[in-house]
């Protein structure tokens, strides 16, 4: 018998970035905990496939919403469709991501500006225009996704990491604002795993092994080794928690 502080039945949550690689684990593993989903992405095709995926899964078609999470406009406007279909949503997961690849020196400026706006900028948007309506309710839970990039850094991906480091300080504001209306804001930061953003470096078999050294654990996270921190953020269990930065990362961040 699963514990009612777990149970996710009929909640909305709204998951940035859901239609494809780990974006869309998070928005089956909410479904599957009975969370009703609004699967998210700026593809529609991609967006009906994660639909119809999780529909087959569970029995219940998620409903969709295509908008670019860095059009603060088409955000907003997004926004205001959803809680008049659907409701505020009851938790809001901040997924969306890019990566780009160069030694600082020579990033270029166009790229910077697509990371910072994609994996930073974004996570203010949805959230300033999902959170009125949670602290107005008295209730909702905000997880924002960064990497152990929030903490570590490497070489190539400096503005990366700034991002994701952004992410991690921004739920903490975020958490200082809204703890006090019942909001949670958390961060939950995945290590290494064998995603479509990684492909490039699970298929290096240098890289491979370096990993796998560095790595407490020994291997590659598998995806669905974040849902159940997933869950707790996103339910009753975590209800006193805010302002948090949990790692999943098999215990790189631990040691030197």
């Amino acid at each position: 018998m699963s514990s009612p502080l777990f149970d996710l039945t009929g909640r909305l949550a709204l998951v940035t970035g859901s239609s494809r690689g780990l974006g869309r684990s998070l928005a089956t593993a909410l479904a599957d905990s009975g969370a009703r989903v609004i699967v998210h992405g700026r593809d529609e095709s991609a967006v009906d496939a994660t639909r119809d995926a999780i529909e087959q899964s569970t029995g219940t078609r998620p409903a969709a919403a295509v908008f670019d999470v860095t059009d603060a406009k088409a955000v907003e406007e997004a926004v205001a469709g959803i809680v008049a279909e659907h409701g505020v949503p009851d938790i809001l997961v901040n997924n969306a991501g890019v990566q780009k690849r160069a030694p600082f020196t020579e990033f270029a400026v166009e790229d910077w500006d697509a990371v910072m706006a994609t994996n930073l900028s974004s996570v203010f948007y949805v959230s300033r225009f999902v959170a009125p309506g949670m602290v107005e309710r008295g209730s909702g839970k905000i997880i924002n996704i960064a990497s152990v990039q929030s903490m570590l850094a490497r070489q190539t991906i400096a503005p990366y990491s700034a991002s994701k480091g952004g992410v991690a300080q921004l739920s903490r504001g975020m958490a200082a604002d809204l703890a006090r209306h019942n909001v949670q804001i958390n961060t939950l930061s995945p290590g290494y795993f064998a995603t479509e953003m990684n492909t490039a470096l699970w298929q290096d078999e240098t890289f491979d092994a370096w990993l796998r050294q560095r790595t407490p654990a020994q291997r590659w996270g598998r995806i669905e080794e974040l849902q159940g921190t997933l869950i707790y953020l996103s339910s009753a269990a975590s209800d006193f928690v805010s302002g948090q930065n949990i790692f999943v990362d098999g215990g790189m961040t631990s040691v030197v």
